[in-house]
C-alpha cells in the first residue's frame, strides 16, 4: 500500500509551481557553478525556506554526481516531536512538486531490525521540514537517475546514541551507491532564540556570530566527533542540526573509506548589529573521499 508523505511545506516555505521551483534550482545551481565529483559521498545543507537558504544549499548538492548513487540517507533534526531515538519513515513515497523520490523500503527493515529506531507517523514527518527542505534539491540533482530515499529523523540522541547510531550507519558509508544528506542550519542569534552570545572583539555582533561558527566549522572539518561535543558545551552554539552532524562524524570515523568534511559556503540571514536583531547562519559543506593524491594540496 502506498503511503505518500505530501510535500507539506510547499506554497510557504518553497514555491508549489514546478516549473518555477525547477528555475530558481537552476538559477541557484548554475550561479554555484560546480563541478560533480562522484567523490562527494555526503553533504551538510541548511533547511531554511528557499529565499533565505535556497542560494547557500546549491554550494553543497550541486558537487552531487549522480551517476552511481542508488540510494540517499536524509538525517535531519526534529524540531516538534521529541524521542531520544533515531526514527524511521513510514511513508514509502516522498513527494516533491518536481517529482516523487521512492522509499527504500528494504533498507528501512535493515535499520528496523537493529531493535535501535522507532518508527514515526506520517503527521509528525509532514510536520517535519529538515528533511523536506532538501528534496526538491535531490530530485532536481537525481533526476532521470533511478534513486530511492532513507530518511532518518534523529531526535535529542545523547553522545553515546550518536556514536552507536554513527557505528551502525558506518558500512552504508563505504558502499559508494549510497549518499548522506546531512539537515543543519547553523547559529540561531537573537532574543527569540534565547541565544545573544557576543565576543565583541570581533567587532560587530554579526562578525562574532561568523567567528563561532567558523570554529564549529573547522572543528566538524577535523572529523572528531569528541571535539564538536566540547565545542557545543563550551559555547552553546544552537546549531539545531547538532546530533544529525554528529552522527555524520561517528560514521566516518567508524567507516573503512577515508572521508573528510569541508565547508564551502557559509551566510547569514541578515547581518545583527543590535541585540535587537536576530538572525540565522547557513554553511554548505561537503564530504569527500580522501585520495592519498590530495594530500598537501592546499
Amino acid at each position: 500500500m502506498e503511503r505518500v508523505r505530501r510535500a507539506s511545506h510547499a506554497g510557504s516555505w518553497y514555491t508549489n509551481n514546478a516549473s518555477k521551483l525547477e528555475e530558481e534550482l537552476d538559477g541557484w545551481l548554475s550561479a554555484a557553478a560546480l563541478t560533480k565529483s562522484p567523490d562527494v559521498r555526503a553533504v551538510i545543507a541548511p533547511h531554511a525556506g528557499y529565499s533565505y537558504s535556497g542560494r547557500c544549499a546549491a554550494y553543497a548538492f550541486g558537487n552531487i554526481d549522480p551517476t552511481n548513487i542508488s540510494r540517499v540517507f536524509l538525517l535531519g533534526p526534529s524540531h516538534h516531536y521529541y524521542t531520544p531515538k533515531c526514527a524511521l519513515s513510514r511513508a514509502t513515497v516522498y513527494s516533491t512538486p518536481i517529482g516523487d523520490l521512492p522509499v527504500d523500503l528494504e533498507v528501512i527493515e535493515e535499520l528496523k531490525a537493529t531493535g535501535k529506531f522507532e518508527f514515526m507517523d506520517l503527521n509528525v514527518d509532514e510536520a517535519e521540514h529538515s528533511m523536506e527542505m532538501h528534496l526538491p534539491y535531490l530530485s532536481k540533482v537525481f533526476q532521470g537517475h533511478n534513486v530511492k530515499v532513507v530518511p532518518i529523523l534523529v531526535g535529542a540522541v545523547n553522545s553515546q546514541n550518536e556514536a552507536m547510531y554513527g557505528q551502525l550507519l558506518a558500512k552504508y558509508v563505504d558502499d559508494p551507491k549510497n549518499f548522506f544528506s546531512v539537515s543543519s542550519d547553523f547559529c540561531h542569534w537573537g532574543s527569540r532564540f534565547s541565544y545573544t552570545y557576543y565576543d565583541k572583539k570581533h567587532g560587530a555582533i554579526h562578525k562574532s556570530i561568523e567567528a563561532l561558527d567558523r570554529l564549529g566549522m573547522e572543528i566538524i572539518e577535523t572529523g572528531d566527533p569528541d571535539a564538536f561535543k566540547q565545542y557545543l558545551e563550551e559555547y552553546e552554539n544552537t546549531i539545531c542540526g547538532r546530533h544529525p552532524i554528529s552522527v555524520l562524524l561517528h560514521m566516518l570515523k567508524h567507516c573503512s573509506t577515508k572521508i573528510k568534511v569541508g565547508f564551502v559556503r557559509y551566510e547569514q540571514s541578515s547581518q545583527c548589529k543590535s541585540t535587537r536583531d536576530s538572525s540565522v547562519s547557513y554553511a554548505s559543506a561537503v564530504a569527500k573521499v580522501d585520495s592519498p593524491g590530495e594530500e598537501g594540496k592546499d
